[in-house]
């Protein structure tokens, strides 16, 4: 990038000084508005709690957080690191509170909790350096009512209370539209269902929407179909994706989604997690690595160390191998 202020010898005088401080100025917001321009352009959240919250045998705290202190330091937006849930649900995160109170939050990146119920949803705004609470709101009837034993209604309802309470708290609640692209119940799913709750949500001021392929089946011309249906019809929402795939399909998917106007994905390093309600053999998410190899091709920059990402991969096994 060049710049050339217009400067003439033979008309300079200490009268036009102003107006080349002003075109000084001028340059240093333009420069600075071209570098942010490309970290707006993509949004990568990094999602340890997916997956952790199906591993079966305790982690210990203390390696939860060496773990995710790294990958604060990655660069990543945001990390959803845990959940405020019913402890007989998702044992695994039970001591997420405990986890928090290690974390260094002096970095830029900010912290994403779950919640399912008002209860955990208050217990998550007591601690301030959370700054997104998620709830996973299903278009399916049936697994709205596993994941967490309440219909649809019933469930509109609550996100209204949670929404409150994240006004009130100074904190921004992210939607979670599961089952987007299917689901094995028979329940009715597809982009007009998905526009009609994206709607409901953006008339209640929430304005994250992940939309989530929870069981894995979506492909790229549905995932095509779903984001530029709904990014026309809500161009100042912030639609998200967070794809379960097999690793085979990865790619693809995030293609079809960014190339669909998508800029905020949702990943997790060597594709661990998925959902342990969903009634089928679950794949994992979108791998880091996977998300990370198809931006360098496509020449986009994600803005993440790649050491770090380098030092917190090595801890994945003593994570997710010995513990499940």
């Amino acid at each position: 990038m060049s710049f050339r202020i217009l400067y003439d010898p033979k008309s300079f005088s200490y009268v036009n000084i102003p107006h080349i401080i002003i075109q000084l100025f001028l340059i240093l917001v333009s420069f600075v508005d071209s570098k942010n321009a490309v970290l707006k352009e993509l949004k990568i959240i990094e999602c340890p709690r997916d997956a952790m919250q199906g591993i079966e045998h305790p982690i210990p705290t203390e390696l939860k957080a060496r773990y995710l202190n790294l990958l604060l330091k990655a660069g990543f937006d945001s990390l959803d690191f845990g959940s405020f849930v019913s402890p007989k649900a998702v044992p695994q995160l039970a001591d997420t509170a405990e986890v928090l109170a290690q974390l260094d939050t002096s970095v830029p990146t900010k912290l994403s909790a779950i919640v399912a119920n008002l209860r955990g949803a208050v217990d998550a705004c007591k601690y301030p350096e959370i700054d997104y609470l998620g709830y996973p709101f299903s278009i399916s009837e049936t697994f709205q009512q596993k994941n967490t034993r309440r219909s649809i209604a019933d469930s509109l309802e609550l996100v209204k209370e949670i929404q409150d309470l994240c006004l009130k708290s100074d904190k921004e609640l992210i939607i979670y539209i599961s089952m987007a692209f299917g689901n094995p119940f028979g329940d009715a799913w597809g982009p007009e269902v998905a526009e009609k709750w994206v709607s409901e949500m953006q008339d209640l001021g929430i304005n994250i929407i992940n939309m989530s392929d929870t069981i894995g089946v979506a492909d790229p011309k549905l995932i095509t179909d779903m984001f530029s249906s709904l990014m026309a019809s809500f161009p100042e929402a912030e639609l998200g994706a967070h794809f379960h795939s097999h690793p085979t399909t990865r790619i693809e998917k995030i293609d079809a989604a960014w190339k669909a106007g998508c800029k905020r994905f949702d990943v997790a390093l060597q594709g661990y997690g998925g959902c342990p309600f969903a009634e089928d053999e679950l794949v994992g998410n979108i791998a880091t690595e996977s998300l990370i190899a198809y931006c360098q091709t496509e020449g986009i920059d994600t803005g993440l160390n790649q050491e770090v990402l380098v030092e917190a991969g090595k801890l994945v096994p003593q994570i997710f191998l010995n513990h499940a």
